[in-house]
């Protein structure tokens, strides 16, 4: 830390909620205080699934304009269409509430507002990287027509893979509120281009100049224009030369160009992304492997990725919606039971009478022995999946801790002593009386070759009629930029490996889905619920080739217990491990 650095002090990950809080919004229980900023308070919360959220709640002076709140609607409804990589997909949101809210996916990691304050400027590799990953979210962000118009360090989180883009497009909601009077300024001077300033139309090119002058930032300590007060930096964005004299040589040039005067003598964001790998400190090699940050600041992640303990209490409360409390402890949570969770057919996963939530679904716990990492259903130990251990992140292991976890989990560094342990123990609990049975010569899938022999197979689900299955949504259009990223079925969205158990995955050649799991290949685009069913049951795919699928062909996938289909229409592939883009329909069987 610099000598004429102020001292500073993290603060506390995850905040104890006061009298001031609400204790649930749109049926969201919130658990803990996140931050708070110009536009509202961010609070810790989780889907109905266990996966946490960060949920956002607009500040009282900003609900109650009509104005705002229709530009709040239009802007949420594109930020649903954004799904880029590097950008905190939405998940929830309630436009028409009396105080509005939006609710994203939880971000395992500090601001980069926070990183330099804590730590100083970055290494010149890593602001390299951020710049590409940051460029990469904003193409994400553009390509639906929205401007972030707000972009700074405090509007991005360090995550352990690279950066996470946040609050995209909402700023531009506030634009439509006179704030005369109110104390309250929407957008930051600091990172401000001189068409912001000067209350010309924002485009694409604003977002670039606040990228260059977010790094200018990043890689120096302070913003090009200084941090001293609003109307100071201002002018000088307008009217003087920003400050570089702490910058790395080797990124003047790049930021120089970022932070030109006029929109159309800065680079477009692709451009940014060719210049930062073909940067001589990056080496042609644009990867967010596990040196990308300094040593320090791996650990500061890792406190992020400790979620607060949600007790008992809470669980119970997110499966009665009405309780008007909601209890969390802050602290680390005391080491869990040893457990394995070994495979179970389906038929053994239907939740007990008066219980909260069901099993989660797809494994069981065998008491008594050593803890390892989940088996997936359907045989093959841990990396049986695609070639790789399940949930050996911190995050996973954050996950188990939240709200209807089925069973503790402890991580072990054999995967195989897990395969071994779930192959000789007895599968936990009976089979359910009365469950279905498959109709003679109904096809199901053979068991897998590494299940013990005594294991029982997956029941075919029942068949249902075309119209038990509601659309859930429908025509959302996803992108895997290469093998380390995976659809995730249930909520439409692009998730890292192994971080889901419904999904479409993809290799080199051909499309992966869970062991557990039924696929037909349909003849074309126009693949439909019905047409689904009568394949899964008369024609199921073993394997689904990009070949067999075509650039314009379609698919279905069904999950395990026979209630959620998805139907996944192919835009394009790339051989080896390059893009692939989808759009995706997703229906659940109603009951």
């Amino acid at each position: 830390m610099s000598a004429d650095r102020s001292p500073f002090t993290l603060q506390p990950v995850f905040q104890e909620l006061t009298a001031d809080d609400p204790r649930e919004v749109g049926g969201h229980l919130l658990y803990a205080r996140l931050g708070a900023g110009g536009m509202g308070r961010v609070y810790l919360s989780y889907t109905p699934g266990g996966r946490p959220v960060a949920l956002k709640v607009v500040r009282p002076e900003l609900a109650g304009d009509p104005d705002f709140r229709a530009r709040f609607a239009q802007e949420v409804a594109s930020a649903r269409r954004i799904h880029g990589l590097f950008t905190a997909q939405v998940v929830d949101a309630g436009v028409d509430a009396a105080t509005p809210w939006l609710a994203t996916t939880y971000v395992p990691g500090p601001s980069l507002q926070q990183v330099v304050q804590r730590f100083g400027p970055l290494p010149e590799r890593t602001v390299l990287l951020l710049m590409a990953g940051i460029a990469e979210a904003l193409q994400a962000i553009h390509a639906t027509g929205v401007v972030h118009r707000d972009l700074k360090p405090g509007n991005v989180l360090i995550a352990p893979d690279g950066p996470r883009v946040i609050d995209f497009g909402i700023a531009r909601a506030a634009d439509a509120v006179p704030l005369t009077g109110t104390g309250l300024r929407i957008g930051s001077p600091a990172y401000m281009a001189p068409e912001q300033a000067t209350g010309r139309p924002a485009t694409a090119a604003t977002d670039v100049y606040a990228l260059g002058a977010l790094a200018v930032h990043v890689a120096g300590g302070t913003p090009p224009f200084g941090d001293g007060p609003d109307l100071g930096a201002l002018y000088r964005t307008v009217h003087e030369e920003p400050d570089l004299g702490r910058v790395p040589e080797g990124l003047r040039e790049l930021l120089l160009r970022c932070l030109a005067k006029r929109p159309e003598h800065r680079p477009t964001t692709a451009e940014v992304i060719a210049a930062a790998r073909s940067h001589p400190a990056v080496g042609g090699h644009l990867r967010f492997a596990e040196d990308w940050l300094p040593q320090s600041l791996t650990s500061q992640i890792d406190r992020h990725a400790d979620l607060p303990q949600v007790p008992a209490e809470a669980a119970e409360a997110t499966a009665r919606p009405g309780l008007d409390s909601a209890l969390t402890v802050l602290a680390p949570a005391a080491a869990p039971t040893p457990t394995v969770l070994a495979p179970v057919p389906a038929t053994t996963q239907a939740p007990s009478p008066g219980s909260a939530q069901p099993p989660s679904p797809g494994y069981a716990r065998v008491p008594g022995q050593a803890g390892g990492d989940p088996v997936p259903r359907g045989g093959a130990h841990g990396r049986g999946r695609r070639g790789r251990s399940l949930g050996r992140t911190a995050l996973t292991a954050a996950v188990a801790l939240t709200v209807g976890a089925a069973a503790a989990v402890l991580l072990l560094d054999d995967p195989d002593a897990v395969e071994a342990a779930a192959d000789e123990a007895p599968i936990a609990g009976p089979t359910t009386p009365g469950a279905p049975t498959p109709a003679p010569g109904t096809p199901t899938a053979p068991p897998s070759p590494t299940r013990s022999a005594t294991a029982a197979p997956t029941a075919t689900p029942p068949p249902a009629p075309a119209a038990d299955y509601a659309a859930d949504y429908r025509g959302t259009e996803l992108t895997s930029a290469d093998s380390g990223y995976e659809f995730d079925l249930a909520t439409g969205t692009v998730v890292p490996v192994d971080s889901v158990t419904w999904y479409v995955s993809r290799g080199e050649s051909e499309f992966l889905v869970p062991e557990t799991a039924d696929s037909f290949i349909g003849r074309d685009a126009g693949l439909g619920v019905a047409d689904c069913l009568k394949g899964l049951g008369s024609r199921p795919a073993g394997r689904i080739p990009f070949a067999a699928v075509g650039p314009r062909g379609a698919f279905c996938v069904r999950s395990a217990d026979g209630r959620d289909l998805a139907v996944v229409r192919v835009l394009s592939t790339a051989p080896g491990d390059g893009p692939v883009r989808v759009s995706v329909d997703h229906y659940r069987r109603n009951g």
